[in-house]
């Protein structure tokens, strides 16, 4: 583990730093670091409307989406905050620097001279100011240097990073009516009312973020901080549903990334190449004129001498107390997952999505009276096949498991060397006996069918009530 090793170049001259950033194509025009302001939005998909998703408003983000560069193929590394947002602070994937487990009780240091990124921007003379949920599976310096980027020194550029809770659980009953029939349920999922109110539900939390979005925007603009800024929104990971959080298909890592520029660079443009979030740490540094540090794993979005990325690569580990371990590799047709704990089951006891998903209480009951279809019917199962490859040309749900199909054997073994020489770089440990043996039970179904009957009861009385 060399890169583990490595020491951040931390002693950047002014000279130098100048130097570095009048080399920059995307800043040279004014000779000005950029401000930086990084937006978060939690548990959320790209299910906006300026992605094309019916049944949702989002002008704010629209707006800035025609102002900027949206990405439409942008992919966290992990399906839970903490150690998506442990990797993105690092520039890192999670399991290299040992923050791939949730909540992790005992943290640790991060290996010797990594840092989060507001601190090497710091050491470079920013200013920077973390605000909202800041859920890292690692100790860490001080990562802000005040509690008001207005209070920095004239002249100074800032780093600031905002964090918006409406799309997190819980949803409220606000979703209008008459707008249920608009939404689209993905099919892995029985299109009853009680999943369209709260897929629906989902996007009025959406769209009451999207308002908090624009108010927040509108009084940077009055208070002078939008000059010079480069503005990035981005969400942490994916929806918070069944099927998506805590797991490796895209509803669990599909984000929305969008990149406005100060200097009006690009705007309006779509940018499908595949994007990972830990590369947007290397373009923030990029920005600021300051070279990337030789252990950082993600890359800048704007170097044009890179080739596009190939793949994307994500790992799923300990979840609250619920134990168990996936890694996947994504291109842009296909997606190859490996299960390291098959004989677990995907819906093995969680606390917090029982107490908190009403479709999965729904999924569990059809599951237990034979009343889902075969599609739908295959995440409910006692065990997970080891190995999982989608078609995501044919099949963008990930409902098919070609992986024993042998018209696609080049394929799943070529994805499957990839999976393994990334594993390899990072250091990643895999499972230990003593934790494949861990966690909160493993006994499956969690319920007995009368006990999910009662509990979908509950969940229909508070979602239906007037």
């Amino acid at each position: 583990m060399t890169n583990r090793r490595n020491f951040i170049k931390t002693s950047i001259s002014a000279a130098g730093l100048a130097g570095l950033y009048a080399s920059s194509p995307l800043f040279a025009a004014n000779g000005k670091r950029p401000n930086i302001m990084w937006i978060f939005a939690e548990d959320i998909c790209p299910d906006l409307s300026c992605y094309g998703v019916p049944g949702v408003q989002t002008p704010n983000i629209d707006r800035l989406a025609s102002e900027g560069i949206r990405y439409e193929n942008a992919f966290t590394t992990a399906p839970v905050c903490s150690a998506a947002r442990s990797a993105m602070m690092t520039g890192c994937h999670q399991n290299f620097i040992g923050a791939n487990q949730h909540r992790t009780r005992e943290k640790k240091p991060l290996p010797h001279g990594v840092k989060p990124f507001p601190v090497i921007l710091q050491e470079a003379g920013y200013y920077t100011f973390v605000q909202g949920k800041n859920d890292l599976n690692f100790t860490h310096a001080e990562l802000s240097s005040g509690k008001d980027v207005r209070q920095r020194k004239p002249g100074q550029p800032f780093f600031w990073q905002k964090t918006f809770h409406a799309t997190h659980r819980s949803f409220h009953r606000e979703y209008d009516d008459s707008r249920l029939d608009k939404v689209e349920i993905p099919p892995y999922y029985p299109d009853l009312p009680l999943v369209r109110r709260d897929w629906g539900n989902y996007l009025k939390t959406i769209e009451d973020m999207d308002k908090e979005v624009g108010e927040f925007l509108d009084w940077m603009e009055s208070e002078g901080l939008t000059e010079n800024t480069m503005i990035i929104f981005l969400g942490d990971h994916g929806r918070c549903m069944p099927r998506a959080k805590q797991f490796l298909y895209d509803g669990g890592l599909h984000i929305p990334l969008i990149i406005r520029l100060p200097n009006g660079k690009d705007a309006g443009r779509v940018d499908k190449k595949l994007a990972s979030s830990i590369d947007l740490t290397a373009t923030v540094l990029a920005a600021a004129g300051i070279d990337k540090p030789d252990w950082m794993h993600g890359r800048d979005l704007f170097d044009d001498s890179l080739a596009p990325r190939e793949y994307v690569f994500a790992a799923r580990d300990k979840m609250d107390d619920t134990h168990d371990a996936m890694r996947a590799v994504r291109s842009t047709d296909f997606k190859y997952i490996h299960n390291l704990m098959p004989e677990r089951a995907w819906c093995q006891l969680n606390k917090y999505k029982e107490r908190k998903y009403p479709v999965l209480a729904l999924l569990n009951v059809m599951h237990m009276k034979g009343e889902l279809t075969p599609e739908q019917d295959r995440f409910m199962q006692p065990r997970k096949p080891e190995e999982e490859l989608f078609d995501l040309r044919n099949d963008p749900y990930e409902m098919h498991n070609l992986a024993d199909d042998p018209k696609y054997a080049d394929i799943k073994k070529r994805l499957r060397g990839k999976l393994d020489q990334w594993r390899q770089r990072i250091g990643d440990k895999g499972v230990s006996e003593e934790f494949r043996k861990g966690g909160w039970s493993a006994d499956y179904p969690t319920r007995t069918l009368e006990e999910w009957e009662s509990k979908l009861k509950e969940w229909k009385n508070y979602l239906f009530k007037n």
